[in-house]
C-alpha cells in the first residue's frame, strides 16, 4: 500500500479518486509541527538548533498519517510546489522517523495542479526532498524567531503599549509611515491651465497651451491668476490654424498571466479584494481544480496551456486575434518561486466556473491568462498642433484611435493613480491650413496633490519592487499590520496609527540597519542562496545574529527615560513643528514657560509641560501644536468643557461626560456638537411593531442603534443623529437577518456549503454571539478572523470542522471539580422545601 500526504481533505479527496486503489491519502491539515514561542526555541550557540514541537491540534491527524505510514509499503509526500510545501514534507519525513514509522521508500511529488492529468504525471516523476529548500525554510523561519523574540521584548519594556516586531513587517509598516510623512511636510503648488475647445464637421476638440511668446509651457509654468488671465486674453484673441498634423502608429502587448504579487494587485484594484481574502479564494478554485498554484513568482505557461488557450481564442474570436508564435514571458523576480508556471485556469474551455467571490477572482485569472496569447493592441496617435496668426501661442491637442483592439477586446490591466490622460479623446480630420473654429477658451487653477497612501496593491507592488519579503507571505504580514492596530485602513488605504508610528521611530532610532529597505532586500537575496545551494543556511544566520545580538543587548541595557529622551529629540521635527509667529515650539502653551518634551506612561507615550505637576498640561502623541488640547479645561460655553485626558479629549458638563469619537475632528467641536454627544443616548422613536423605543448612541465599538435588547451597527457618527425611523427599523432587521452580531440575531444560514465528505452531515455557515462560524450540527468552528464568511468554500469548512473536531470539546471553566459544588449547595435548598411543604 502507497501512503499520500497532502495538505488539506478536499484535496485528499480529489486526489484519491484520480490514483485509485493502492493508495491511501492522508491530509496533514498543514505543518505538522513549529517552533514553540518561547526562549530556547532556537539556539545560537548549538549552530542554530532548532526546537521543534508538535501542533497540538495536529496530533490527532497526526496519530492517523502515523498508523497508515506502518503498514504502508511506500510514502509519497504530494504537499504543494513551493518552499512551505517543502518544508511540509520534511517536517512529516522527520516526525515518522523518530517515531520509527517512516517506510523504507519516501518519495516527493509535486504537482502545479489539482487535474488527473498533473497528478498521474507527477507520480510518475517522484524525486528526493529538496534540501536546499528546506534550507531556506529554516533559516528563514529561525530569522524570524530571532528577530521577533529579540525585539518585542525590548518594545514592551520600554516603549508601552508596542506589540511586536518583525523582519518584514516593520519594514512594510515603515513603507506606510514614510509615506505618511511626505503627505505631512507635503506642501501644494498652486498652477493653472490653459485650454481651448474647438469645433471641425461637427465633432468638437480639446487643445492645451504648449508654448507662449516662443516659452514653452509647463503644467506648473503658470502660477497665478494674473498670469492665467494674461495667457488666456491672447488665446482669445487669436486666430488659430493647424500648424502641423503628426500620426503615429504604435502597439501595445498583452501583460503576462497572473503572479501571486501581481493577481494580488489587480484583485484589489478591480474586485476590492484584501490580499488575504484573494489568497483565501484563490486556495479554494486550487483545491476545486479550476486553477493552478496560486504561490508562484513564475510568468510562463506550460506549453500545453498555451495551445489551449491559443484555441480557446480562435473560438471565441477570429484567427486574427491569435498572434503568429506562442508568447513566452521571462519572470523579472531575481529569484522566482519554486512553482514556476503561472496562475492560470485548468482548463481554457471553462470561461466561468464557481460562485461568487471565487467566480469573480476565476474570470480574472482566466481573462488575464487568456489575453497573455492575443494578438497585440494597434492603436494611432495623433498630434495637432494649432497656432495663432501673430505667433504669440502655440497650442497642442493629442488623441488616439484603436485601429485594432487585439487583446483590450478581453482584457485591460488596472491602474493604481489615474494620471491625466487626454490621449484616449476622439479627433475630428484636420489637415495643415485648416481653421477649426474655436468655441470657448478656460483658465482652470488646480494645485499639486501629496503622494497617494499606500493602497494593498501598491504596497504589495513596492513591497516587491524593493526585493523585501516574498509574495507568499503579503496578504499574512499586511494582516499582522492590522491585528495589532499599527494601521488602519479607510478608503482602501493605510494609515499610519500612533503606536505604529512610534514603534517605527523606535525602530529607525535604535535599529536602523535592521528595517532598512536595502538591508532587507540584500537579506531576502542571501535567502534565496540558499534555496539555490549558494550559501550554507547557517553561515548566513551566524553573520546575522553577530551584529544584531550585540545592538538588541546594547538597547536593552538603556533605561525607558533615556529611550524617551532619544525618541524625543528623533521626533522632534514631528512632534514640534515651527509655529507660524516664530515662537519656541517646545514651549508649553498653558504655563509659558514649561518646555514640552516626549514621556512614557502605562498607557503610550504623551507629551507633558516639565513644570508638571504645578502645570499639568498633556497632549495626545501624534497631536501637532495646532491640534494640542491642553489638561486645563476649555470652555465652550454653557458650562461645558472640552478636556484631554487619558483616553483621548472629552467634554464634560457637571458629572456627565462624553468622548469625542474619533472620526469627529477636534476642531469641529463646539457647544452645539458637545451638546448632542452630552444628549446621547438619542431616542428616534417607537418601532411601529413592537411599539418599544429604538434609540442611537455610541459605545464602545462605536455608534450603534438599540431596540428591545437587539443592536444595529451604523456607520459613522453623524449617522447616530441622522438616521430616521424608517432607515432605523430596516436596519435592526437587517442585523436579525444575519447583518449583526447580536443577541436577537436570527439563525437563518448564511450560506449552505454542502455536505461533509465522511460524515454527509450538511455544513452551514452561521453568525454567531461572537461572529460567524461553520457548523454540521455538531461540531462549531470559528472562522478566521477578516474572512468573508459568504466566500467560504466546503474545502475551507470540512477543513475548519475536522481541525476542531480533533482539538476535543471545549474544557468548561472550572474543570469538573465545580459539579460535586453546586450538587452539595442545592441539598440544604431541598431540605428547606420540604420543611416549608
Amino acid at each position: 500500500m502507497k501512503l499520500v500526504v497532502v495538505e488539506s481533505p478536499a484535496k485528499a479527496k480529489t486526489i484519491e479518486k484520480y490514483l485509485g486503489s493502492g493508495h491511501r491519502v492522508l491530509a496533514s491539515f498543514g505543518h505538522v509541527r513549529d517552533l514553540p514561542p518561547k526562549d530556547g526555541s532556537v539556539d545560537p550557540d548549538q549552530d542554530f538548533a532548532m526546537l521543534w514541537q508538535v501542533s497540538p491540534d495536529r496530533a490527532k491527524q497526526l496519530k492517523a498519517i502515523t498508523d497508515e505510514a506502518r503498514q504502508a509499503d511506500t510514502l509519497i509526500l504530494a504537499t504543494d510546489p513551493d518552499r512551505e510545501g517543502e518544508a511540509i514534507s520534511w517536517h512529516l519525513q522527520e516526525v515518522l522517523r523518530a517515531k520509527k514509522a517512516l517506510p523504507k521508500d519516501v518519495q516527493r511529488v509535486a504537482f502545479n495542479a489539482i487535474t488527473k492529468t498533473a497528478v498521474t504525471e507527477a507520480m510518475a516523476r517522484p524525486r528526493a526532498l529538496d534540501e536546499d529548500l528546506v534550507d531556506a525554510y529554516r533559516a528563514r523561519r529561525a530569522l524570524d524567531y530571532l528577530v521577533g523574540f529579540t525585539l518585542s521584548p525590548i518594545l514592551w519594556r520600554k516603549l508601552p503599549g508596542a506589540k511586536s516586531a518583525g523582519r518584514v513587517q516593520s519594514v512594510a509598516l515603515r513603507l506606510i509611515v514614510d509615506r505618511e510623512r511626505e503627505i505631512e511636510v507635503f506642501r501644494p503648488q498652486e498652477y493653472w491651465s490653459l485650454t481651448a475647445t474647438f469645433e471641425k464637421d461637427g465633432q468638437s476638440f480639446t487643445a492645451r497651451l504648449a508654448q507662449l511668446d516662443g516659452k514653452k509651457i509647463d503644467r506648473l509654468t503658470i502660477g497665478n491668476k494674473g498670469d492665467a488671465d494674461a495667457a488666456k486674453a491672447v488665446i482669445e484673441a487669436g486666430r488659430f490654424s493647424v500648424e502641423s498634423v503628426e500620426t503615429k502608429p504604435f502597439s501595445r502587448n498583452p501583460p503576462p498571466p497572473f503572479t501571486t504579487s501581481t493577481l494580488q494587485q489587480e484583485a484589489a484594484r478591480k474586485l476590492g479584494f484584501a490580499a488575504s481574502h484573494t489568497m483565501r479564494v484563490a486556495q479554494g478554485l486550487y483545491e476545486d481544480g479550476l486553477i493552478t498554484y496560486m504561490r508562484t513568482d513564475g510568468v510562463d505557461m506550460a506549453a500545453e496551456a498555451i495551445s489551449a488557450a491559443r484555441k480557446a481564442i480562435t473560438t471565441r474570436y477570429d484567427a486574427g486575434y491569435v498572434p503568429d508564435k506562442p508568447r513566452h514571458y521571462t519572470s523579472k523576480a531575481k529569484n522566482a518561486q519554486e512553482a514556476h508556471e503561472a496562475i492560470r485556469p485548468t482548463d481554457f474551455s471553462r470561461a466561468r466556473a464557481a460562485s461568487g467571490d471565487h467566480a469573480r477572482l476565476y474570470e480574472l485569472i482566466y481573462n488575464r491568462a487568456l489575453a497573455s496569447q492575443m494578438a497585440s493592441a494597434r492603436l494611432e496617435r495623433t498630434t495637432v498642433e494649432l497656432s495663432d496668426g501673430a505667433g504669440r501661442a502655440v497650442l497642442r491637442a493629442t488623441g488616439q484611435v484603436v485601429l485594432f483592439p487585439g487583446y483590450l477586446a478581453l482584457y485591460e490591466e488596472g491602474r493604481d493613480e489615474k494620471a491625466e490622460d487626454e490621449e484616449g479623446a476622439r479627433m475630428p480630420i484636420l489637415n495643415r491650413g485648416d481653421v477649426p473654429a474655436k468655441i470657448g477658451v478656460d483658465a482652470t487653477q488646480s494645485f499639486t496633490q501629496p503622494p497617494p497612501r499606500y493602497s494593498e496593491a501598491s504596497l504589495v507592488k513596492r513591497l516587491e519592487e524593493l526585493g523585501i519579503g516574498r509574495p507568499s507571505t503579503y496578504a499574512a504580514t499586511l494582516q499582522t499590520l492590522k491585528d495589532r492596530e499599527y494601521v488602519r485602513v479607510e478608503k482602501n488605504r493605510f494609515i499610519p496609527e500612533e503606536s505604529g508610528r512610534l514603534v517605527t521611530a523606535f525602530l529607525e532610532r535604535f535599529f536602523e540597519k535592521y528595517v532598512s529597505y536595502d538591508y532587507t532586500a540584500e537579506l531576502e537575496d542571501e535567502l534565496d542562496d540558499v534555496s539555490g545551494g549558494r550559501l550554507d543556511w547557517q553561515k548566513l544566520l551566524d553573520a546575522f545574529w553577530r551584529d544584531f545580538k550585540p545592538k538588541a543587548g546594547e538597547v536593552m541595557d538603556q533605561k525607558p527615560s533615556e529611550i524617551t529622551q532619544a525618541l524625543d529629540e528623533f521626533l522632534a521635527p514631528w512632534l514640534y513643528p515651527p509655529r507660524a509667529d516664530g515662537s519656541d515650539p517646545r514651549l508649553c502653551p498653558s504655563c509659558g514657560n514649561g518646555r514640552l518634551s516626549l514621556r512614557g506612561g502605562k498607557f503610550g507615550a504623551f507629551v507633558a509641560c516639565s513644570n508638571y505637576p504645578e502645570c499639568r498640561y498633556t497632549q495626545k502623541f501624534g497631536q501637532t501644536g495646532g491640534e494640542a488640547a491642553s489638561d486645563g479645561p476649555q470652555d465652550l460655553g454653557d458650562g461645558i468643557l472640552l478636556k484631554s485626558g487619558r483616553f483621548g479629549p472629552y467634554v464634560e458638563r457637571g458629572d456627565k461626560r462624553a468622548s469625542i469619537p474619533k472620526d469627529v475632528p477636534l476642531a469641529d467641536v463646539d457647544r452645539e456638537a458637545a451638546e448632542r454627544l452630552l444628549s446621547l443616548p438619542r431616542e428616534i422613536g417607537a418601532h411601529p411593531e413592537t411599539g418599544k423605543a429604538i434609540t442611537a448612541s455610541i459605545g464602545r465599538y462605536g455608534p450603534y442603534l438599540a431596540h428591545d435588547g437587539k443592536y444595529a451597527k451604523l456607520g459613522s457618527t453623524a449617522e447616530v443623529f441622522e438616521t430616521g425611523m424608517n432607515a432605523a427599523v430596516a436596519k435592526l432587521a437587517d442585523a436579525a437577518n444575519g447583518g449583526g452580531r447580536g443577541r436577537g440575531a436570527s439563525r437563518e444560514p448564511i450560506a449552505v456549503l454542502g455536505a461533509h465528505p465522511e460524515s454527509g452531515k450538511e455544513i452551514r455557515v452561521l453568525e454567531g454571539r461572537f461572529g460567524p462560524y461553520v457548523s454540521d450540527g455538531t461540531t462549531h468552528a470559528t472562522l478566521p478572523k477578516g474572512s468573508d464568511p459568504k466566500a467560504l468554500t466546503l474545502g475551507e469548512g470540512v477543513r475548519l470542522i475536522d481541525e476542531r473536531a480533533a482539538k476535543g470539546p471545549a474544557k468548561k471553566k472550572g474543570g469538573r471539580k465545580a459539579a460535586p459544588r453546586k450538587a452539595a449547595a442545592k441539598k440544604p435548598a431541598a431540605k428547606a422545601k420540604k420543611a416549608a411543604k
